[in-house]
């Protein structure tokens, strides 16, 4: 799969510059092209300098400098976007004979192509609540501010049959209205009905959004957005590695992405491609590494 930036390429050289080999490695689906300054005076279409430019087919993707191959690196994005349970770095380097280092930095790769774009708000009738993620803490109930948990937020859009049609979860700080803006400036449109409990940090968000906030009868008047809750919680639980406040939320993009799409199983592989081909190249300097395995 080659980018624009390859055809570009090729397709603007003038008649200075010449093709004068090209390698292919169908091992590991990578072809490179070689040209050739012929002419007198001439510049490089990419780097404007005279020198013999290479461009490999996975260059400004998040492809990028793939340590095992495009075939695994395709079979890795598939489980992901396709399995129905959680996958570890563990499992995914034992099924395709990859280190785990390696195979948990690429699928932080794909966590970040499965970001959301923000370009479709939630809209209609919305719930939303906040949640923790982690073992049972003594002394600690409620919205304890000191506890040791990942703290997140949830916003679930249900359809006029009270179905779920999409989620958004947001990894959060505390309970302040300060930390519950992002999600409803990045996920829910001005024009939802919002349904919540009665949180007190809510109330500064009413003067923007249309916020109802109702009794939860211990989660009886929020059947939906538990089910969520308690599907996201167990699909963590599933991953036998410790998941980092660092990385916590690069995980709830994962599974948002997922739930948003599995009434598309046909094409949300091709999706998932499409974003990381589309996306720039992340480095491992760039991801920071805490796991406790």
């Amino acid at each position: 799969m080659f980018t624009h930036q390859f055809f570009d390429l090729l397709l603007n050289l003038d008649n200075n510059w010449q093709v004068v080999k090209v390698e292919a490695d169908y091992a590991i689906s990578n072809i490179k092209i070689v040209i050739e300054f012929i002419g007198k005076e001439a510049l490089c279409p990419e780097t404007k300098e005279l020198c013999n430019h290479v461009e490999s087919a996975t260059a400004n993707t998040l492809f990028h400098k793939v340590k095992f191959g495009l075939q695994k690196a395709f079979c890795v994005v598939f489980e992901m976007s396709t399995s129905s349970k959680s996958i570890s770095s563990i499992q995914m380097g034992k099924r395709f004979s990859i280190r785990q280092g390696t195979a948990w930095y690429f699928m932080q790769k794909v966590r970040k192509a499965m970001k959301s774009s923000q370009k479709y708000p939630l809209e209609k009738i919305i719930h939303v609540d906040e949640f923790t993620v982690g073992g049972k803490e003594e002394g600690k109930q409620g919205r304890s501010y000191d506890t040791k948990k990942k703290k997140a937020v949830i916003a679930v859009e249900l359809t006029d049959n009270n179905k779920v049609k999409r989620v958004y979860i947001k990894s959060i700080k505390d309970y302040s209205s300060k930390s519950l803006i992002p999600i409803f400036e990045e996920h829910i449109s001005t024009s939802a009905k919002i349904i919540t409990d009665k949180w007190r940090g809510y109330e500064p968000l009413k003067k923007v959004y249309d916020i109802e906030q109702i009794f939860s009868n211990n989660g009886a008047n929020f059947k939906q957005l538990h089910i969520m809750i308690m599907q996201v919680k167990s699909w963590l639980r599933a991953i036998p590695t410790h998941v980092s406040k660092w990385h916590i939320q690069a995980y709830f993009d994962e599974f948002c992405f997922r739930i948003n799409r599995s009434q598309f199983k046909n094409s949300i592989f091709h999706k998932t491609i499409i974003r990381m081909v589309e996306n720039k190249p992340v480095y491992q300097y760039q991801i920071k590494q805490i796991l406790s395995v």
